[in-house]
C-alpha cells in the first residue's frame, strides 16, 4: 500500500508569493515531477494527499490556510515551500506567520529564496521516504524540525565558503 501511495501524490499547492513561479518551473516538463507520482495538482483540498504551502503568510491568511488542512482527509502531508513559509523570511513583523509551523505539522522543509528545482525534487523524494516508513510502520513520523539560519543561508545562494559572490558591474 505504502509504494502505490508513494507514487501517487495528489497535491495542492497554496501559493501567496513570488516562490509561486519557482514552484511552476518546477512542475514543468523539465523537470519531470511526474516521475514521482506528483504532476498533476488538485483543486480541492478533499481530493489531495499534500499540502504544498509556496510563499510568505500573513496572519489574515492564516485562518484559510488552517481550515484548508482540516478539510483534508488523512493520511496527509505539509510541505513548506521558500524561506519565507519556513521562518517568515525577512519579514520579520506584526503581519507575518514567523513559520507554518505554528499553525499545522510541516512533514518537509524546502528553503531557499526561492528554492531551486533541484531542492523541490529532493523534498520530493524525502516525503516519498515518509510516506514508505508511515505505511512499513503503520505509524506517521515525527514532524521535520525547522532547519538552522545556516541551512537557509547556505540555500539561498550564500556564497560557499572560500569562494567569493561575482558582482554586477554595468
Amino acid at each position: 500500500m505504502g509504494w502505490a501511495r508513494k507514487y501517487s501524490i495528489f497535491q495542492y499547492p497554496f501559493v501567496t508569493a513570488c516562490c509561486g513561479m519557482e514552484y511552476m518551473a518546477t512542475a514543468c516538463a523539465h523537470y519531470d515531477v511526474d516521475r514521482f507520482g506528483a504532476g498533476l495538482p488538485r483543486f480541492s483540498p478533499r481530493q489531495a494527499d499534500v499540502l504544498f504551502v509556496v510563499g510568505t503568510i500573513s496572519q489574515k491568511i492564516a485562518p484559510v490556510l488552517k481550515r484548508i488542512y482540516d478539510q483534508m482527509a488523512e493520511p496527509k502531508w505539509v510541505v513548506s515551500f521558500g524561506v519565507c513559509t519556513c521562518t517568515g523570511g525577512f519579514y520579520d513583523n506584526y503581519a507575518t506567520v514567523m513559520g507554518i509551523d505554528t499553525i499545522m505539522p510541516v512533514d518537509i522543509y524546502i528553503p531557499g529564496c526561492p528554492p531551486r528545482p533541484e531542492y523541490v525534487l529532493d523534498g520530493l523524494i524525502k516525503l516519498q521516504a515518509k510516506i514508505q516508513a508511515q505505511h512499513a510502520t503503520g505509524q506517521r513520523p515525527a514532524p521535520e524540525q525547522r532547519p538552522d539560519s545556516a541551512a537557509l543561508q547556505q540555500r539561498r545562494g550564500a556564497p560557499e565558503p572560500g569562494r567569493r559572490r561575482q558582482e554586477f558591474r554595468p
